[in-house]
């Protein structure tokens, strides 16, 4: 039997006022990063990853002009529906655009949840980027917005995306075959357990 999908409301996972202050425009940083809101001007370092065949071999296909440029409507739209999304991941040391990490609402098994995902440009990969934004997204869940569990879905043969989840704590949940017939890992991380490793 297929799954109904689930919605909840953005406040019935958080209080309003923690709503309201996410979105504010904001910049999150870390030891080695800055994570900042996706614009416009992004365009073209965002298509650099997203139109690249290699990163996006889990995907039905690479991005074109025309799909990225949805990301970016779909991104700026997250902002203003809920205060959060996916945001800009940019080195300090150079000011350079490696990709992106955030928080977004995703039909999980039939329930809109939120996950945490991440794209980093390939030549920076296995350097901790993707884990080090995703922590401090994790952290920005939790301690902000007052999530009480937070997810991470990919295809079941990507072990570079689930091990950046494993890294951080997360615990495997579920296997599933998706709406588009491929098999899909779900891991999560509940508050309690963040304060827990924190």
């Amino acid at each position: 039997m297929e799954k109904k999908v689930v919605y909840v409301e953005p406040e019935d996972y958080f209080p309003k006022e923690a709503l309201q202050a996410a979105q504010q425009d904001m910049m999150f940083e870390t030891d080695r990063l800055l994570l900042r809101k996706i614009a416009q001007v992004d365009f073209e370092d965002w298509y650099a990853i997203l139109s690249d065949a290699e990163t996006m071999k889990h995907y039905p296909a690479p991005y074109d002009a025309d799909g990225v440029q949805r990301w970016i409507d779909w991104t700026l739209k997250n902002y203003e529906q809920y205060g959060f999304g996916l945001w800009a991941v940019i080195l300090q040391e150079t000011g350079e655009f490696i990709g992106d990490c955030g928080i977004t609402m995703q039909n999980i098994h039939g329930q809109m949840l939120p996950e945490i995902g991440y794209h980093i440009n390939k030549k920076h990969w296995r350097k901790g980027y993707a884990s080090e934004a995703a922590r401090k997204c994790m952290e920005y869940a939790f301690e902000t917005l007052g999530f009480s569990a937070v997810y991470s879905y990919m295809s079941a043969d990507n072990a570079a995306s689930y091990g950046v989840a494993l890294k951080n704590g997360m615990h495997f949940v579920e296997e599933y075959t998706d709406e588009h017939h491929d098999c899909t890992k779900v891991y999560a991380m509940k508050r309690e357990e963040w304060k827990s490793v924190r």
